[in-house]
C-alpha cells in the first residue's frame, strides 16, 4: 500500500517526531508507515487522516 503521509506532513512542515507525538506513536512508526514498511491500524490510519486534513482514501492507494 502506497501512501501520501511524508508529503502531507512535509506540506504542514511537521517533523516526523511532531506527527508521532500528536499520535502518541514513535518517530519509528512514521518513518515506517511513509517508507510503506508498515500498514498503520485503520484507527492510526483515520486519526492521521484527520491531523492531515485529509481522507483516509486520499492519503493510502492500494499497489495494482
Amino acid at each position: 500500500m502506497k501512501n501520501k503521509i511524508k508529503e502531507l506532513r512535509k506540506a504542514r512542515k511537521m517533523r516526523q517526531e511532531d506527527l508521532a507525538k500528536q499520535l502518541n506513536v514513535t518517530r519509528q512508526t512514521i518513518n515506517a508507515i511513509e517508507n510503506n514498511k508498515y500498514n498503520p491500524t485503520l484507527e492510526l490510519a483515520m486519526k492521521l487522516a484527520r491531523l492531515l486534513e485529509s481522507t483516509v482514501e486520499e492519503l493510502f492507494s492500494l499497489e495494482e
